[in-house]
């Protein structure tokens, strides 16, 4: 179970409170069980910060207090505090992450072939980078294509891996259908084909509104017989 720490602490010497923690991160190298660190001021007093430290669980966390290092830095960062630093442990029982929620439920919805649902999440404004394509398209683009797709394959998607930074989301996905219409210029076959893929998206304000897609294209193509044609 993920575990999270919660330091917090008072000090006018934030500067080099943040000196000492990138000394830390520097002596800790290839020891550190630590997997995410957070820093943040309080808006109404500008001497009073926490600070949310993740790790993998418990055990991982008390492994990484063990340290030396972490020793030393300690005693250094409450010399640098106007009291003694306060603990707060955490075990975590719920890590939503809201836009990779979003990023995995508009696979399924591709899979499912609901276009109208689909794009209730994707802004006016959209844009897509799609290698496939000679320029950058708009969201009606994207919905002739996303149809154009659904009449040439019969297909599910699968999320298979996904990495949440900031207002991005990467996924790495599989295609698994079955192609029952033209594609390409390619009329239906009935073959069984896979293709595996990775899209960035990028969100505001609870909306999708930019991607960027790299996928097998040439895969597929060499699956429905139509390299070298």
């Amino acid at each position: 179970m993920t575990f999270v720490q919660l330091i917090d602490c008072r000090t006018s010497r934030f500067d080099e409170m943040n000196r000492l923690l990138d000394t830390w991160v520097e002596q800790t190298k290839g020891k550190r069980t630590a997997t995410h660190a957070l820093v943040g001021k309080d808006r109404s007093d500008d001497s009073h910060f926490i600070e949310i430290v993740e790790f993998p669980s418990y055990e991982e966390a008390m492994r990484n207090s063990n340290l030396p290092e972490t020793g030393r830095i300690f005693q250094d960062m409450v010399a640098l505090c106007e009291e003694t630093p306060t603990f707060t442990d955490l075990d975590v029982v719920r890590d939503e992450q809201l836009n990779r929620v979003m990023a995995r439920e508009f696979f399924e919805g591709l899979g499912r072939g609901d276009i109208d649902r689909l794009f209730e999440r994707v802004s006016d404004d959209y844009l897509d980078h799609d290698p496939a394509n000679a320029r950058d398209t708009g969201l009606r683009a994207a919905r002739e294509e996303v149809a154009g797709w659904r009449r040439a394959f019969d297909f599910s998607m699968r999320v298979d891996d996904q990495l949440a930074e900031e207002d991005r989301v990467c996924t790495r996905w599989t295609f698994t259908g079955r192609h029952h219409g033209d594609f390409v210029g390619i009329p239906a076959t009935g073959q069984d084909v896979t293709m595996t893929g990775m899209t960035w998206h990028r969100f505001r304000e609870g909306m999708i509104c930019e991607a960027w897609w790299q996928y097998d294209r040439a895969g597929l193509l060499e699956q429905l017989g139509a390299l070298g044609r």
